[in-house]
């Protein structure tokens, strides 16, 4: 993808969580720099999308949100990036889907050359896309706005309304986000018991 830049989109607030999600660690390492490290197999350039409040650089390139966009949530983080780049497309992929792999991102990323606007993870039984596990070609800056001049700042509306292309993933569990201090207890023992069992069997 030689006209993408990633972005790792670690901006949220963590309510529920109580802490920052984007540096909790499941596979050795601070789940933004896992992250990070994986969309920078497929992408030209890679990002952090930070808030004014998450400056620390460690990891890799920061792109903190401007500041008109300061308090948008997800849109946020792509219009500053169109702003900063826009003649470039950008595969956003939030900082909480600890059970994302290289292998289903690079079969997205084979599924976004067909594309045309946008292209995300869905779940069809909800009719819901991921809006942060999602790919936004340039050419939909113009769309993204003008939601954002008419105060409508969700990228699930955005991608309804430009019919994105859907990305059905092998596993409903690559889609799984951990926002409690519960989930993520329960999947890092999980995760855990899992590489254990691996090492065993080697």
């Amino acid at each position: 993808m030689n006209s993408t830049y990633g972005v790792v989109v670690c901006g949220g607030k963590s309510t529920r969580m109580g802490r920052d999600k984007s540096l909790l660690e499941y596979h050795g390492q601070p789940q933004r720099n896992h992250v990070y490290g994986l969309l920078n197999h497929f992408c030209e350039r890679t990002f952090l999308s930070v808030s004014s409040e998450q400056t620390d650089s460690s990891g890799g390139e920061i792109l903190v949100d401007a500041p008109h966009y300061s308090s948008i949530g997800p849109m946020g983080a792509l219009l500053t990036a169109f702003q900063l780049f826009p003649e470039k497309d950008f595969l956003l992929v939030g900082c909480d889907y600890p059970l994302l792999t290289l292998q289903e991102l690079q079969s997205f990323c084979f599924f976004c050359e067909g594309a045309k606007y946008a292209a995300a993870f869905y779940r069809e039984e909800s009719n819901i896309y991921e809006p942060l596990l999602a790919w936004y070609a340039h050419t939909i800056y113009p769309t993204v706005r003008k939601l954002y001049d008419t105060q409508q700042y969700s990228l699930q509306e955005l991608l309804h309304a430009v019919e994105a292309d859907r990305y059905y993933p092998s596993s409903g569990a690559m889609m799984k986000s951990v926002d409690t201090p519960e989930e993520h207890d329960v999947l890092l023992s999980q995760l855990l018991k899992y590489s254990s069992a691996h090492s065993i069997d080697q």
